[in-house]
């Protein structure tokens, strides 16, 4: 499946993408190459023993959130060079 040049122009718009005439064709055939990948892989047979997979309930999908404490702040100070009264301490720039 070859992809057109103003279809390659129009997706280089919408990536806000500036490309020089050369660069649209190597994308026109990167592209065709990729898009050419992808009928295969739809043509593909399953393998034997592959069963069709359900999915799973959204309440098995996602967790709730835990609140934990926290002491990066402190951490992060104490990883410092310097640091005075829970700040970093640094040179004074003017």
């Amino acid at each position: 499946m070859m992809i057109s040049n103003d279809q390659v122009k129009h997706i280089a718009k919408l990536a806000r993408l500036e490309l020089t005439e050369k660069e649209t064709q190597k994308m026109q055939q990167d592209m065709s190459v990729i898009l050419d990948y992808f009928d295969l892989l739809k043509k593909a047979k399953k393998p034997a023993g592959i069963k069709k997979i359900k999915p799973l309930p959204i309440e098995k999908a996602t967790r709730k959130d835990k609140a934990q404490k926290s002491n990066i702040e402190g951490d992060l100070v104490a990883a410092a060079p310097d640091s005075k009264d829970g700040f970093f301490k640094v040179k004074a720039i003017l």
